[in-house]
């Protein structure tokens, strides 16, 4: 009678480890798969920042969550430099599958297309599209302007003026700093952030350009254009002389002590992905 209370006790032991096996090898498995969660979940904050004058969304994918607040923004100009639009969405598909890129002390986000009613008129897209997309029509001015036609890059509070110019020709600036829903979805983006530094993603000038206002260009300025020149190729420009330009983003930046560069691709169509990532990767070294 003992031996089969004692074989009683061996089985029951036995099964009281089995079950407690079971259940942690069960909750190693959970964590196993909890660390299995795409990388996108895991490291991206979609936010809606604004809405366009016909009520389009204007997005900023932000990643990390460091000090150091780096933003970058392309489409400005709609669908007259898409192919900025397209390498911003290519920097975030970049960003998505490569979180480990980001350093721990910086925060990094994009805001992919500001000018989305630009880039609708010739693309017909909402949101991520691709080059198949774009309208095979002349692309020279249409969708630069956003449905009010006003200029965006000319609606900032930077020596604003109702009426500014592109390549000498007079445009309109809207009716006062900032009287354009993408121009405020952009102000309130930054001052909400306090980025460190902004690049403004354009074509077609095939160069970095610092930025200024009224008391000139930022020291700071002139290292991360130098910074991205450097790793791209694209010549470092102090300022731009072609022609008075007046209520710039970049410039808005400047006078409120942040520091802006313009980076502007070679073509309307080339999205020079590798030479930008490679100025990416310069600006992350410079403030990791």
């Amino acid at each position: 009678m003992r031996d089969f209370f004692v074989k009683r006790a061996i089985v029951l032991v036995i099964l009281l480890f089995l079950l407690g096996g079971g259940f942690l090898i069960s909750k190693i498995l959970e964590n196993r798969n909890d660390n299995k969660k795409p990388i996108e979940e895991q490291t991206t904050q979609s936010t809606i920042i604004g809405l366009s004058v016909e009520k389009r969304k204007i997005e900023a994918y932000t990643f990390g969550n460091g000090k150091n607040h780096i933003l970058f923004v392309g489409g400005i100009h709609g669908g007259y430099e898409w192919n900025s639009v397209l390498l911003a969405y290519n920097f975030i598909d970049y960003l998505k599958q490569n979180p480990n890129i980001i350093p721990q002390n910086i925060t990094v986000s994009i805001i992919p297309s500001a000018n989305p009613d630009g880039v609708y008129k010739i693309t017909n897209k909402e949101g991520s599209f691709t080059i198949f997309d774009v309208s095979e029509s002349d692309v020279l001015g249409l969708g630069r302007f956003n449905a009010n036609n006003v200029d965006l890059n000319r609606n900032f509070d930077c020596k604003w003026k109702p009426e500014s110019t592109w390549r000498g020709n007079p445009v309109s600036a809207g009716t006062s700093a900032f009287s354009e829903p993408e121009a405020k979805a952009i102000k309130n983006f930054v001052l909400e952030n306090n980025p460190v530094a902004v690049v403004f993603w354009h074509s077609q000038s095939n160069a970095v350009y610092a930025s200024e206002c009224e008391n000139g260009i930022l020291p700071e300025t002139l290292n991360i254009m130098n910074t991205y020149s450097e790793a791209t190729g694209y010549p470092a420009i102090d300022s731009f002389d072609a022609y008075e330009i007046t209520g710039d983003a970049e410039g808005w930046l400047a006078s409120i002590n942040i520091p802006a560069i313009t980076v502007e691709l070679k073509t309307h169509e080339s999205v020079e992905w590798e030479k930008n990532l490679e100025g990416i990767k310069a600006l992350f070294n410079y403030y990791k």
